[in-house]
């Protein structure tokens, strides 16, 4: 760490700080939001379908996000990254050109690749052999009907984010589609339950998202004022598809990771452990909503203060995410790897067999949150392909561990393919950072959000040995640990950054 960016921060990083603070600001209330309504949609399909029916939906939810994901191309990155440095470099000129190089690719994409959901029955009896045949490819092809759909959308929100706001992908992505999926599902659920019913439910929020989609970029470009014909010959095609062309890549590895599990718990074991891994995944990916709260927002400054050369702010600002991410996240899994079966049991009696996964993934994900947005500042800095080299290594030790433990543990296997593949893109990515772009992470915050982290821990430890595992310790955990949690806080609020956060937030409510 040099001198200058261990003393106060420069006011460049200074607005970085509070333009991500507000961005996460959103993006907390988002990933809260959507984190209880996922919460109740899962429940509410596995308490219709059971762990067996639960499994076969999320198996077409698994292999809908995968190609949603891969057929976007890594365009949504690039318009991450390309719009905010060209509204900071050059003052939008290219935006418009830069929107024509990302959607039509994507959207084509989408295209080809729901035609063999559609036209392919074998791809469904594959995938769902526990299902009646035509159960299988009615499910499969209802996926299929909504991709291109979903695959245009995510690429516009894209756009949106690299405008600096996070404000339309919190509203479509976080709660607009998950508060209208529980909407949907709640009368489906008690009056018609069936596969294709819940999976409509899924479904039908994809297509509202998407055309809410376009008229908040169009909001964006007018405050902004990209909102005009680019300049022939400015849009960076070579530039913004040599970034994309990897991230398209390693965006399969990454949302792969979350799902192939499914996928593998589906062939090589039953549908009800696919089930029941499903549960596991959704409380997971939960704990690092507030992750990807964070990195909504700090992306794009991330992005336009390199653009601009100021790169000690950019440390600054990854330091100062980094230990806002550990100060909330950590005890959130301390959490939940204390009382696993308490929180299994949400689902149903037959999920909390799953204990034992859920502990292995808490555990990993903590390794996840402690490096911080590691591979956002890799791909915000340009180095996509350096992302995509640390994506296929983590999905290859995911894969060919799954393919070895899954069959033998079940779901136990498929957390330690996941558990193991999490461990090693993080490290990596931490450590290329480190040496080869100089982001540093520890400093006195980040040490002190440790210490509240592993304080919350031996209080939850004690409740757990003398509570048990039920709901009243629980209850007792999550007392007791908050009031560890807020006396460190407060008594620690300065090298945290805290005031910092607080401040910020004052001036938004104002």
């Amino acid at each position: 760490m040099t001198a200058p960016e261990a003393t106060a921060a420069t006011p460049a990083a200074a607005n970085s700080v509070a333009a991500a603070a507000r961005g996460g600001w959103w993006g907390v209330a988002g990933s809260a939001t959507n984190a209880v309504f996922a919460f109740v949609f899962v429940g509410l399909i596995t308490r219709a379908l059971g762990a067996q029916g639960a499994g076969a939906v999320f198996t077409g939810v698994a292999l809908f996000t995968i190609l949603g994901n891969t057929c976007k191309l890594g365009a949504d990155s690039g318009l991450v990254r390309l719009v905010s440095r060209d509204i900071a470099v050059g003052g939008g000129r290219s935006v418009g050109g830069l929107l024509r190089a990302a959607v039509v690719p994507a959207a084509v994409a989408s295209t080809a690749a729901a035609l063999p959901l559609l036209l392919c029955p074998g791809v469904a009896t594959t995938l769902l052999p526990h299902l009646p045949p035509a159960d299988a490819v009615a499910l499969v092809r209802l996926f299929g009907l909504f991709l291109p759909v979903a695959t245009v959308g995510l690429v516009l929100l894209g756009a949106t984010q690299g405008h600096g706001t996070v404000v339309p992908f919190v509203g479509v992505e976080q709660v607009g589609k998950p508060v209208l999926r529980v909407l949907i599902a709640v009368p489906v659920a008690a009056w018609v339950p069936g596969l294709l019913p819940l999976a409509a439910a899924w479904l039908l929020p994809v297509l509202a998202g998407t055309l809410a989609a376009w008229p908040a970029l169009r909001r964006c470009r007018a405050v902004r004022g990209t909102a005009r014909p680019a300049v022939r010959g400015a849009v960076p095609w070579r530039a913004f598809w040599t970034f994309a062309a990897p991230r398209a890549i390693s965006s399969v590895f990454d949302i792969s990771a979350v799902w192939v599990g499914v996928l593998l718990l589906s062939a090589l074991a039953t549908g009800a452990e696919a089930g029941v891994y499903t549960a596991i995944g959704r409380v997971v990916t939960a704990g690092t909503l507030l992750q990807l709260a964070v990195r909504l927002a700090v992306a794009p400054q991330i992005s336009r203060l390199l653009a601009v050369d100021q790169v000690a702010e950019a440390r600054h600002l990854h330091r100062v995410s980094t230990c806002w991410i550990v100060l909330f996240s950590w005890p959130l899994f301390v959490l939940v790897a204390a009382f696993p079966r308490t929180v299994l049991s949400v689902f149903g009696p037959e999920f909390v067999r799953g204990a034992p996964a859920l502990v292995v993934l808490c555990l990993a994900s903590m390794v996840n949150v402690a490096v911080g947005n590691a591979q956002t500042v890799l791909l915000m800095s340009g180095r996509s392909s350096w992302h995509l080299a640390v994506t296929a290594a983590a999905f290859t030790v995911q894969l060919t561990v799954g393919l070895l433990a899954v069959p033998r543990w079940g779901v136990v296997g498929a957390a330690v393919s996941w558990g193991a593949a999490i461990v090693v893109e993080n490290l990596s990515a931490a450590l290329l950072i480190r040496l080869r772009l100089g982001f540093t992470t520890v400093d006195r915050g980040y040490t002190t959000a440790l210490g509240t982290g592993l304080a919350v821990s031996v209080v939850l430890a004690a409740v757990r040995l003398l509570g048990g595992d039920t709901v009243s310790g629980l209850a007792a955990g999550m007392t007791l640990g908050l009031c560890a949690f807020g006396t460190t806080l407060w008594w620690y609020r300065r090298p945290l950054g805290v005031s910092e956060l607080v401040g910020v937030l004052r001036r938004r409510a104002a």
